[in-house]
């Protein structure tokens, strides 16, 4: 018996039309040879399509209707294309495309543009790999009506991706995202995808969107004098073999710090991330290469981005020498709270300005937005929501500041999605005025939980993949959305926030109220003592996520003693949310 005889027939019928033209002999012959030779990898190829989630198009590399490649690409820029023409007829219109370090992503970046100038509309593709933040910017810039980024961000090598976004600079949002979706659902051949393109449309951009950008991030520098006598401040940076390398070192010179080494291992740009195991600075292990490197120099702080530099990294160093990691949370607590504090000295806080951050991050940004008399708004998880935000409050409220807790964070507005670049830069400056005061980064955290209360978080990602994953990972939001659990670590749970429904329910009275979000496949456990525990399934990888954050508001007690405590009763939090 052939293997093929084994399959559904949705996945021979899926797999079949790619067994003639439009799909080239290469493609053909691997198709063939999967459904021959690998039936797990046939199968994962071909049993469903790539969908869009928090992040977009993102996927393993190969052929198949569930792999990215030049078709898939094609099919979802044809359905942009189609959105686009929709919504701009009559009118010109451009998109900006840019793309990062990974394997395929030039390709796949030319593949877009030959399929939206084919469609009529004007393309700028950078010439070169640049970050996620400068094709946010360069949409604005642009004037264009949409962006594309090739990237997977900080997922493994074989993985990449493909984000769109909408005239604003953010990822798209509702209508558009749907819009565009059922217009690629309802393109019924590859043989309708345009992908001869026209190179009268296609203009190449490359430093001019750099230095406008730059000149944008200047102006956001709160700390000149200071920086200026601390210039020589050493600092490590890697870019984890990804785009930052084109722009942070940039950044932090063009405000005066000079003494950056970088870590030559790990400069190369190179889809294959040879030196780390995981080029995610979420990750502990990613960043040991700038520690070995910055204990040689005593450097005052390592920084590293991810590959498409819209998430950063750092450890810094304490007062025995050592380096200490900083959790995303913390990271971001010490942002809002540097340049709000350094804005009311300046006196230049707006009288209307708010700061975001998403429902898994830190409740200690509100405390800490709170503390300087402005309001925190929530959103969901992604930065397309921040930026939806701020499109929302345009003309009435000023977005100073925010982030989320998984290493992304936005200086001003100039920008509508995660920026390591710009976040690399206000680090470094807050890390230099904290010198001045005769403090490090830990310090200073000490002093923000002192002036709110303490906090600490953490993250579990289990990893599910293929059919079968999805499948547990649906089962397991189903129990905790239909036996949400009376008391965890010790602590009554007060209310479980269920954010696909909309709702949030007293546990105790059974009370129902309405929460005024988008629905999404989140839950959220917010305990009597204000601690939070969320579950989520990720948009952009085959994992369920799980929040823990906790808080204490005692002031007597000691202050690692706090820490202590708080660390204990994460770690019950864990046993027993994941006990099952």
């Amino acid at each position: 018996m052939k293997l093929k005889d084994n399959y559904s027939q949705d996945i021979l019928g899926h797999a079949n039309a790619w067994l003639s033209p439009p799909f080239d002999e290469e493609t053909i012959r691997q198709v063939k040879n999967l459904m021959e030779n690998d039936s797990d990898e046939f199968n994962e190829s071909f049993y469903t399509d790539l969908e869009f989630g928090t992040g977009g198009l993102r996927g393993i590399m190969g052929v198949g209707t569930n792999r990215l490649n030049k078709y898939t690409v094609g099919l979802a820029t044809q359905g942009f294309a189609n959105y686009l023409n929709q919504q701009f007829q009559g009118k010109e219109t451009a998109v900006a495309i840019a793309y990062d370090s990974r394997n395929n992503s030039p390709e796949f970046a030319r593949n877009a543009a030959d399929v939206l100038t084919a469609n009529g509309i004007k393309v700028f593709l950078f010439d070169a790999l640049r970050p996620t933040p400068l094709l946010s910017f360069a949409v604005r810039h642009l004037k264009c009506q949409g962006g594309i980024v090739v990237t997977a961000s900080h997922n493994p090598p074989a993985y990449n991706g493909y984000k769109v976004y909408w005239e604003d600079g953010g990822q798209i949002v509702r209508p558009h995202d749907a819009g565009i979706i059922n217009e690629v659902r309802a393109i019924a051949s590859y043989n309708q995808v345009k992908s001869v393109g026209n190179d009268d449309l296609l203009n190449r951009v490359g430093e001019e969107v750099d230095e406008a950008y730059l000149k944008v991030l200047a102006t956001k520098a709160l700390s000149a004098e200071v920086v200026k006598a601390q210039s020589n401040m050493p600092i490590v940076y890697t870019s984890l073999h990804g785009t930052g390398i084109t722009m942070v070192p940039k950044a932090l010179k063009m405000i005066g710090l000079n003494n950056v080494h970088l870590v030559a291992s790990q400069e190369a740009p190179d889809g294959n991330f040879p030196t780390v195991a995981s080029p995610n600075p979420e990750e502990g292990a990613a960043l040991q290469a700038g520690i070995d490197l910055a204990k040689k120099v005593q450097a005052e702080i390592v920084l590293g981005t991810d590959p498409d530099t819209d998430r950063v990294g750092i450890a810094v160093r304490n007062t025995t020498g050592e380096y200490v990691l900083l959790n995303g949370n913390d990271t971001g607590a010490l942002l809002v709270w540097y340049q709000l504090t350094r804005m009311q000295e300046l006196n230049v806080v707006p009288s209307n300005g708010f700061i975001g951050k998403t429902v898994v991050t830190s409740e200690i940004i509100t405390e800490i937005a709170s503390h300087f008399g402005l309001p925190c708004y929530d959103t969901l998880t992604g930065f397309k929501w921040i930026a939806d935000l701020i499109r929302s409050k345009e003309g009435e409220e000023v977005f100073i500041t925010g982030g989320e807790e998984s290493y992304g964070y936005m200086i001003g507005d100039f920008v509508r999605d995660k920026d390591g670049v710009a976040a690399s830069m206000m680090i470094c400056e807050m890390t230099a005025w904290a010198k001045s005061r005769g403090m490090n980064l830990l310090a200073l955290l000490e002093e923000v939980h002192e002036a709110t209360s303490v906090y600490r978080e953490a993250l579990v990602s289990l990893k599910k993949e293929g059919m079968a994953g999805k499948e547990e990972i649906a089962l397991m939001m189903k129990n905790f959305r239909e036996n949400p659990p009376t008391a965890l670590g010790g602590e009554n749970v007060s209310t479980m926030i269920d954010f696909q429904n909309g709702t949030s329910r007293d546990i105790r009275s059974n009370e129902v109220s309405s929460i005024d979000l988008p629905s999404s496949n989140v839950i959220q456990y917010v305990l009597e003592d204000g601690s939070r525990v969320t579950a989520r399934p990720s948009g952009t990888e085959p994992k369920i996520k799980f929040y823990f954050s906790v808080r204490n508001t005692n002031k007597s007690a000691p202050y690692n003693e706090r820490i202590n405590d708080l660390n204990k009763q994460i770690e019950m939090l864990k046993s027993e949310l994941l006990a099952g």
